[in-house]
């Protein structure tokens, strides 16, 4: 879904469980929250702030 980061959920470093909330994003004045695939990971770097604009399929952040 294209639209805009409203909260960033979780820090460089942090490690993370399966259906945890990494982001909420706006996108059509709904917010949608995208969560975790899987458990165990740890987020290695967050590839967007808060308010920036992103499309389908935009890397948010990569995991370790």
């Amino acid at each position: 879904i294209a639209g805009r980061i409203v909260k960033i959920l979780v820090n460089v470093g942090n490690e993370v469980r399966k259906e945890q909330v990494l982001f909420v994003l706006e996108a059509m004045k709904m917010e949608n929250r995208l969560l975790c695939p899987a458990s165990g990971k740890k987020v290695k770097e967050i590839k967007v702030v808060k308010g920036q604009s992103v499309m389908t399929g935009e890397v948010l952040l990569i995991f370790e």
